[in-house]
């Protein structure tokens, strides 16, 4: 079966989500983190991106990227991952592959699923039983949105700013927000959407950028064309 084709659009944003191979471990010791996050900066200097949420778990990875380009995405990834995979198979002398093949992604309606997609991401630690609150995870972007600790990676979303005119405003604010439970209907929707390669927000965003594209996103109905079933009829 022929690969899905991974569009992406500049100045659109796309939750990205690249899984440790079998579901093992891809991250060992705190300098793995570290590495990643700076073979991140430099990928994203290099090939035109923002980061506006993370997430570095043990065994996989969330990122909140808007390309500049139509292959920023492609080409970060490509770049972090092969830098990294270096990096872990010569320090801990292993050979192999780390990642669980290509990565998968979403395009996100930055209208209606921007914030969602940030808590989404922000909170796997949580979710996974790490940490009590998601700014207790030192390896996301969660401190940075409700402290305003440093955090080189992040370039703030305009639906962030919006949530306040003042840095404590909006820091207040988002930490209101990351304490809200995302609906059931919200959670499953980011997931599914992001595990299909398929657009994260309502039907009209969807043909709005399937005509960017020019090409279906949406799944076609199961079950053979109805040309051939009338014929077998």
């Amino acid at each position: 079966m022929p690969r899905k084709t991974r569009t992406y659009l500049p100045g659109v944003p796309a939750h990205v989500i690249q899984r440790g191979n079998n579901r093992m471990p891809c991250f060992f010791a705190d300098r793995d983190y570290q590495l990643y996050k700076e073979f991140l900066r430099v990928a994203l200097e290099r090939y035109g991106g923002q980061v506006h949420a993370y997430c570095l778990m043990t065994n996989h990875v969330h990122l909140l990227v808007t390309p500049e380009h139509h292959d920023s995405i492609s080409r970060i990834m490509q770049h972090v991952g092969r830098q990294y995979v270096q990096f872990i198979n010569r320090h801990y002398q292993r050979s192999g592959t780390l990642w669980e093949g290509r990565h998968r992604s979403s395009l996100i309606d930055s209208e209606r699923y921007l914030l969602a997609c940030y808590r989404y991401i922000e909170t796997n630690p949580v979710k996974a039983n790490m940490v009590a609150r998601a700014a207790d995870y030192p390896w996301s972007s969660a401190r940075f949105h409700t402290t305003g600790a440093a955090d080189a990676l992040i370039t703030p979303h305009a639906s962030y700013v919006a949530l306040g005119d003042a840095l404590a405003e909006r820091l207040r604010a988002y930490t209101q927000l990351l304490d809200t439970a995302l609906t059931v209907n919200e959670s499953e929707h980011i997931q599914n959407s992001v595990q299909k390669n398929l657009p994260t927000g309502g039907q009209e965003f969807t043909v709005k950028i399937e005509t960017q594209l020019g090409r279906r996103l949406r799944p076609g109905r199961p079950g053979r064309p109805a040309l051939a079933r009338s014929k077998s009829g």
